[in-house]
Order: C-alpha cells, then sequence, then structure tokens
C-alpha cells in the first residue's frame, strides 16, 4: 500500500487516507467484492492512527464503495457499472437536477460538474442494494397498487425521519405522497380553491407560478428582501394563500432567518392564512443544526409542509410528500381523497428501506460534509 499522507497538508488525514482509497477502488486496484486491507494494515501501512484508518473506511462505506461485514473486514461493493460518469479524481459523479453541465477532462473523459439546486451524487450501489433487498423481502407485494395516499411503510418512515431530523410531529394520516412537487402543487390549488389569491417570491423556482396559473388560480409575486419576502409587500398583498422557500430560495439562494420566518406565521395568523412551506432544499444545509421549519413553529396556523426526494437522491426519484397540518386532514380526504397514488409502490418500498437503514441519513450527512470543508 503505496500512500504517502502529507502531513502538512490542510485536508485531514483521514480524507487524503479515503481518497486515495477511492481512487484505487475506481481505478481497479481492489476489484468488486475482494476484501480491502484491515484498518490495523492500512494504520501501519500509511503510519497513520487505527483511528484514522477507521474514520477512511466509514466514509467509504457510507458513500457505498465498500461494505462492512462482521468479523470478516470490509468488501469492495464498488462497479464502474453503476456508475454513468468518473469525475477526474476517479469518484462517482453526480447526477444532476436542475441542469448539468458536460465538460472535458485532460484525457477527454467526460466529468460532470456540480450545479445548485439538489445535486446529490447519491451512490447507485446503496441504492441498487436496496432495489434487490425490496424484491426479495416484499416479494409480490411490489406488484399491489399502492393506497390512495401512499404505502404505510413510506409515510411511517416519513413520520419518523420528520421527527428525528425536523423536529416535525406529526401521523401517517397527514401525509400524502405524490410523483413530485409539480403534481403536489396542483393537489394544493385543488384542495385550497382556485378562487382565493396566491402570493409566491420573487424571483422564484418558475414552475410553481405556471402550475398555479395552469390551475386557474390568481398569483402575486411578491419581491425579496435580504432575508426573505419585502415586509412591505406582504403586508400590502391581497394574497390568503403564501407559498414560500425558508431555505435557500431558488434562484436568489435567500434564507429566511427567524424573524422572517414568525412574521409569515403572524401574517397568516392575522388574516387566516394558509402557509405553504417548499423545504426542497433544506436536508442539504451546511449549519450543524438544521433549519427550523415552518410547520414545527406553527401555533394556531395551517401550514403545508412540501418536500421531494429529486434533489437528495436523483433527478429520476419522482417522489415527493406534503405534510397536511391535523387541520387540513378531513377536507383533503373529502375532496381529494379518491386520487390514486401516482408513485409505483417499488420505489415507495425502496425510499421505505433508505430511510429505515439510515443509508439515506448517512448520504444527507456526507454531502453536508463535504460542503462544510469546502468553506
Amino acid at each position: 500500500m503505496n500512500y504517502s499522507i502529507d502531513r502538512k497538508a490542510q485536508e485531514p488525514a483521514y480524507i487524503q487516507l479515503y481518497r486515495m482509497l477511492a481512487r484505487d477502488i475506481v481505478n481497479g486496484v481492489y476489484a468488486y467484492g475482494t476484501k480491502l486491507p484491515s484498518k490495523r494494515t492500512i494504520a501501519t501501512e500509511t503510519g497513520t492512527s487505527v483511528i484514522t484508518a477507521e474514520h477512511a473506511l466509514t466514509l467509504l462505506t457510507e458513500e457505498g464503495y465498500i461494505d462492512s461485514r462482521e468479523r470478516s473486514g470490509f468488501f469492495v461493493t464498488y462497479r464502474d457499472e453503476d456508475f454513468l460518469s468518473k469525475n477526474v479524481e476517479g469518484r462517482p459523479a453526480a447526477s444532476g437536477s436542475h441542469a448539468e453541465t458536460d465538460e472535458q477532462n485532460e484525457e477527454g473523459t467526460a466529468a460532470f460538474v456540480p450545479q445548485t439546486g439538489g445535486q446529490s451524487d447519491f451512490p447507485f450501489s446503496v441504492l441498487t442494494k436496496t432495489m434487490r433487498r425490496v424484491i426479495l423481502d416484499y416479494g409480490e407485494r411490489i406488484m399491489v397498487k399502492s393506497p390512495n395516499h401512499g404505502c404505510q411503510e413510506l409515510r411511517e418512515e416519513l413520520c419518523r425521519y420528520l421527527a428525528r431530523s425536523r423536529g416535525i410531529s406529526v401521523k401517517p394520516a397527514q401525509v400524502v405522497v405524490g410523483s413530485g412537487a409539480e403534481y403536489l402543487y396542483g393537489m394544493i390549488v385543488q384542495l385550497l380553491g382556485t378562487e382565493r389569491i396566491y402570493a409566491i417570491e420573487k424571483p422564484s423556482y418558475r414552475k410553481i407560478c405556471e402550475v398555479y396559473e395552469a390551475m386557474g388560480t390568481t398569483v402575486e409575486m411578491l419581491p425579496m428582501a435580504s432575508d426573505g419576502i419585502d415586509s412591505d409587500a406582504l403586508k400590502h398583498t391581497s394574497a390568503q394563500i403564501l407559498h414560500v422557500t425558508p431555505f435557500n430560495s431558488f434562484p436568489s439562494g435567500i434564507t429566511a432567518d427567524i424573524s422572517k420566518k414568525k412574521e409569515y406565521l403572524r401574517w397568516a395568523k392575522k388574516r387566516g392564512g394558509v402557509l405553504i412551506e417548499d423545504n426542497y432544499d433544506s436536508e442539504l444545509t451546511v449549519s450543524r443544526k438544521a433549519e427550523e421549519p415552518l410547520f414545527s413553529m406553527a401555533d394556531g396556523v395551517d401550514v403545508i409542509y412540501l418536500n421531494t426526494f429529486s434533489g437528495t437522491i436523483a433527478p429520476s426519484m419522482r417522489i415527493g410528500y406534503m405534510v397536511l397540518p391535523e387541520s387540513l386532514v378531513q377536507l383533503f380526504n373529502t375532496r381529494l381523497g379518491f386520487y390514486s397514488c401516482t408513485v409505483p409502490s417499488f420505489e415507495q418500498y425502496v425510499l421505505a428501506e433508505l430511510l429505515r437503514s439510515g443509508d439515506f441519513e448517512r448520504h444527507i450527512n456526507r454531502v453536508r460534509r463535504e460542503k462544510r470543508m469546502k468553506i
């Protein structure tokens, strides 16, 4: 193991070790299914501590390069065909969400350049491993039609995930699964009605306005200030529904601070309005403390919480969900309960397993660590 750790480098030793091991795994030095040297062997041959080696192996495990087998060691699970392309450092390339740019590296190999908008680089090997497990464990259940609100298993796991990661305590009956954010926007309009005025951020993700207008609503665009929607514009709007993206609003990148969030809640409470909290990018914050959602701060205010997995897993993962306040559950069931779920049962079971196993959160934590290191 001819690895040289640069003691003077700003990059921690375990990250250097991780990169060298990842490079050799991708280049076939350690082939699929082969066993890596033990952490003690790695530590001895690289002149590092066992803890350093263990940290590097943990990162490789979280990214899906290797898998730990009890009392057997670490085995390579990376296969070249599991990834569309490799970047210049030899790591699997990220899958784009809003936009992708193809560039050529010095050898002429295409390398995907990460863009803003939720690019996640989710380990494909972890995804395929989970898919195989679902097929084996769930059997013919994957061929059964999903309940209208979504599979019970997924809605239960979403409730547990939201409780531990966002402080949102809800019941599965409040969760509705659908095929992406745009589909859920349309359901919200059908729930709340077209006769009410909807206010959105200016600028904002263009499909929000497009969907609302296509559904026949009147939309008001409220200009953004440095901390969120301009207070004066918010005060004078005639809207009853306010659609906000409190964290990293696209394309402005503005995040609402705690004062602005409370202002949104006061606005809704004063006029009996409804807040739609679009939290598409909230998991990928670089802060060590997760952003507090409006939903968990609401006191006597109706807040509908929205999120998707197209940015955190892959653009093709067209799974979104909304969490309804208890006050709107019965209305939803009466008006829209007949709608069939638009997400196949198999994909819902896969996502439920990613949440249950901790693979999704390990991935999120890895991405956040990497983003913090670049600051």
